[in-house]
């Protein structure tokens, strides 16, 4: 029996459907045949740990990587350092000079018989020199550079950056472990590049970055044995390092920013023989910008529990009396470093809490009125901390350890 003509069997439509299927399979299957063409075997990688950037007295710019030594897992490590690159050792350091940080880099992969990538760079450091001339186009750089990740950390170092590379912490594998390993600990302010660059681009244009240095080696120890760590904060108005605080006035500056973490607060209460320190375990942080009859004023209020983990007088804390006494006088130490930094902070102008970002959301039009004189208003301004501490964790046992009962004080 011969079909119509122009009508289709179910069978020619099940055939063309099962064609249609197997050229639909083939195209999709096209990509996964071209192999991995820009493929980069790790063997042929430089893999950069750490970096520096340093001014020479010519005013070219330094480039020094820490570079990751391959061999080294095969042997299992050994003694040496960072600078003597073999024997067993972690890392290497590389270093060149050049106009500007493409032209050291460039020169510097010269160096070095594998591609040099930034991909698991962790930490950057920009010598002392070079932060008070001006970062700004070497942070262009690494912000370009589609490698160099925006979470690794930024820190500038007391003197040459270099040297902090260079250095051979006992601990650690390298000396950007160890600074990185910091940085996680928040036992200072932690800064990544996208952050940075957030600052520099904010209404303030002010930054403050963790400032290292090395502590000299031990007695006995080899003279590059020195461990970095942070010591302070460098304080930047735009892109230009204008001073900085010590540690102890870092403290009143991470309450501020609310980055008070890892931090332990020792005290001594008023009228109160012996040392108290307590461990912040919770803190909620409000800055708040206030225009009122023409005056500009910022409003602190902080909220905060901690707990003790040493008792150091005679106070049973069990006693709400002394509890009080404890809660006041912490209460006290906390208002007092918040004013001491912010004291610091309106000597030089510097503002790195981000005030002027608050004062335009709340108050836009008297800000882009009053902007360009922001400096000399911020500098001026009146400033209220209102601090509500308490304890809620005694620790374990609520009476001074190793007291006789006759001379624990309940009051």
């Amino acid at each position: 029996m011969k079909k119509e003509r122009g009508r289709i069997t179910v069978r020619e439509k099940a055939k063309r459907s099962k064609s249609i299927s197997i050229i639909l399979l083939f195209l999709m299957a096209i990509p996964l045949m071209t192999g991995c063409w820009d493929r980069v075997e790790i063997n042929d990688l430089a893999i950069v740990t750490a970096a520096s950037i340093d001014k020479k007295d010519d005013d070219s710019i330094e480039l020094s990587i820490q570079v990751f030594i391959p061999k080294s897992i095969s042997s299992g490590g050994g003694e040496g350092g960072p600078s003597q690159g073999g024997g067993g050792t972690t890392t290497l350091v590389k270093s060149d000079v050049g106009s500007n940080l493409s032209e050291a880099l460039s020169k510097l992969q010269g160096k070095i018989p594998r591609k040099v990538f930034w991909g698991h760079c962790k930490v950057f450091v920009f010598g002392e020199r070079l932060a008070k001339e001006g970062i700004q186009e070497q942070l262009d750089f690494l912000l370009r550079h589609p490698q160099p990740r925006e979470r690794a950390n930024v820190f500038v170092s007391k003197g040459r950056g270099k040297s902090i590379l260079e250095s051979m912490p006992p601990l650690e594998n390298y000396s950007g472990e160890v600074i990185k390993e910091l940085s996680d600990l928040h036992l200072g302010l932690r800064v990544t590049l996208h952050k940075l660059d957030e600052m520099l681009t904010s209404k303030s244009q002010a930054v403050a970055l963790p400032f290292i240095k090395i502590l000299p080696p031990a007695k006995g120890e080899a003279k590059l044995q020195g461990i970095p760590y942070i010591f302070g904060t460098a304080l930047f108005k735009k892109d230009k390092m204008t001073g900085t605080m010590t540690d102890k006035d870092t403290m009143g500056l991470l309450w501020l920013k609310d980055e008070m973490e890892s931090y332990t607060v020792t005290l001594s209460p008023e009228g109160i023989k012996g040392l108290i320190s307590i461990n912040p375990i919770s803190t909620q942080v409000s800055v708040i910008p206030q225009i009122v009859n023409g005056n500009w004023k910022a409003s602190v209020k902080i909220d905060t529990e901690g707990t003790v983990i040493q008792n150091g007088t005679k106070l049973n804390l069990s006693v709400p009396e002394s509890l009080n006494i404890v809660e006041s006088a912490y209460q006290k130490d906390i208002e007092k470093r918040i004013r001491v930094a912010f004291l610091h902070l309106q000597g030089n102008g510097d503002d790195v809490i981000g005030l002027a970002k608050e004062f335009y959301r709340k108050y836009p039009k008297q800000f882009s009125e009053a902007e360009s004189n922001w400096k000399e208003i911020f500098k001026e301004m009146e400033v209220e901390v209102d601090v509500t501490a308490h304890i809620r964790r005694q620790g374990y046992i609520n009476k001074p350890a190793g007291l006789a009962e006759s001379e624990v004080e309940d009051r």
